[in-house]
Parts: structure tokens; sequence; C-alpha cells
């Protein structure tokens, strides 16, 4: 169907409904001339009249009550799938596709998943993971949860952030075999589990003291690409490692890590508050522009 077409069909069964050109007009949004305008426009194209038209009343013809019945019920139709969307606001439905990073998969959605599905038990939910960027929207995501130089220039970035907690942990047989650091110079005779950013460059440890703040180059015998496996490598007793208290949290818990350096941790780093930040998507995939909802995430590793 054209969309004129359908058009003409609102515009006939709001003067079928009213009788009146003038109330179908202001219900329409339009003055009553255009609408006859294009009724009778309408009507030529079909060859037959459908209002009977005096300077007092409307009245529909035999062919325009045929053509009422027809599309009252599609009408109603439309408008009951029109009332349950209104209604379904705030209740989030469907499948909600995510394209993430591996540290935000671990360290934003894994923390909430439980939580989030339980709390929208007519959601699916798809998280797929990578470290590279890609167009979301060809792809068939609904957002992404990714730097914000990820996002295309015509994306919708939003910032959803909280604050975090890092973490330099080792595992208790590492330190047996070496004195734990009491300050950051220390590192320099450690093996630091190195961590090698998208762009490729390799991530500079940041330290913060008294507001002064500083990043430190280190040595180590692995280089890793994942957060997860960095902390894997500090539990194995391979090094020391720079990470974020989400993905430490269970072995640190466990005992299987210990913190050391916790007076030069810099404070003023940001990752996003996961339960805001999945809000957050639903809503902007459910906006006026679907699929192209990018939200940013500051990681420590960027």
């Amino acid at each position: 169907m054209r969309r004129a077409d359908l058009a003409d069909l609102i515009a006939f069964v709001a003067v079928a409904d009213n009788l009146s050109f003038r109330a179908a007009a202001s219900r329409l949004g339009v003055t009553p001339s255009a609408l006859s305008h294009t009724l009778r426009h309408f009507e030529e194209r079909l060859g037959f009249r459908l209002l009977n038209r005096t300077t007092r009343s409307v009245s529909l013809t035999d062919a325009g009550l045929r053509l009422l019945d027809r599309l009252r019920p599609a009408v109603e139709q439309i408008s009951r799938g029109l009332e349950d969307l209104k209604s379904e606001q705030g209740h989030p439905f469907g499948c909600l596709r995510l394209y993430v990073t591996h540290l935000a998969g671990a360290a934003v959605i894994a923390p909430v998943w439980a939580r989030f599905l339980s709390s929208f038990p007519d959601v699916q939910l798809e998280v797929h993971t990578a470290e590279a960027p890609a167009d979301i929207v060809a792809k068939g995501f609904d957002a992404g949860i990714a730097p914000k130089d990820w996002a295309a220039a015509d994306m919708i970035a939003v910032r959803v952030t909280g604050p975090m907690k890092v973490a330099v942990v080792g595992a208790p047989t590492y330190f047996a075999r070496r004195r734990p650091p009491r300050v950051p110079d220390d590192l320099a005779h450690h093996s630091c589990v190195q961590y090698r950013r998208a762009a490729g460059t390799v991530f500079e440890w940041p330290f913060e003291r008294d507001g002064k703040s500083r990043r430190v180059s280190l040595d180590g015998r692995i280089m890793v690409n994942d957060m997860d496996l960095a902390v894997r490598a500090a539990v194995d007793g391979l090094g020391v490692a720079y990470t974020i208290e989400t993905l430490a949290g269970p072995f640190l818990r466990s005992g299987q890590l210990v913190r050391v350096l916790e007076d030069y941790y810099p404070g003023h780093r940001q990752v996003p508050v996961a339960l805001r930040a999945l809000i957050d998507m639903l809503h902007a995939a459910r906006g006026s522009t679907p699929a192209k909802g990018l939200l940013e995430i500051p990681f420590a590793a960027e």
C-alpha cells in the first residue's frame, strides 16, 4: 500500500466516525478545507463517491458504508496495537543484543545480569564480546559498551559512570618469593603482567597519592590483551597485575590473591554503574532511533 493511500484511508475513517469535516479535521490536525480536498481526490482515484455532502451534514454512501465495514476491524486492531505499546512503556521485552569489550562484559554486564533478567522476565539478553570497533547497526546490535572513540559520528553516545576501585594484586605464593612492593618504584623489582590495549600500545599503570599522579612503565614475562587473563596470570603466580576490583574480587575473597599498594590507587578513575548502564541501554534501544545507541565506558585500560 502506498503511503498516500494509507493517509487517505485514515482521513476517510476520521470523517466517517465524526460525520463532520470540522471535527475530523480537528482530530487530524488539518484544516477542514484540506481534509475535504483530500477526500475528493481519494474518491476520484477510486471512481466512486464515499460521502454525501450538504452544507449542513455529511453522510456515508452505500460504498462508503461497505468500505468502513471492511476497514473497521483493521483500524481497531491498529488501535489495540498502539494501546498495547503504550501499556508496555517501562516494561522491557524482547531480545536485547549488546556488543561489548571483554572487560565490559566481565566488569559491567556479568555482575548484574542475574538481577537484570530477574527484574525483566520478558527480556532475553545476548552479549557479544570483541576487542575491535564494529558497525553495530549493520550487525543488528541494539547498543554497545566501549570507549567513546569506538562510536561512529552518527551514533548516540551516553556516558554512564560511577566510582571505580582498582587493585594491584598478586598471589601469596608469588609474594612468598618476593617482598611485596611498598611504593610503585618497588615494582621495578617484580614481574608485572603487561596489558596491551586494542590500539596496540602497552598500558602504563597509573598511581596517585597526595594529589600527585604518575604512570609507571613496567617489565614482565607475560603480556595479555584480556583483563581476565591478567588476573588469571596473577592467580597462577606469574606476577603482579593491575586490574579492577570487580574482576579481582572473587580471588581476593578466596585468598588466592592479595592486594598491594592500596595507598596509591587513583581515586578519579571511573567505570559504569552496571545496573544503570543496562537500564539506559534499554531506553536507548527502545527510543526513536533503535539500534543506534552506544554507551561510553572509560576503562582503566584505556
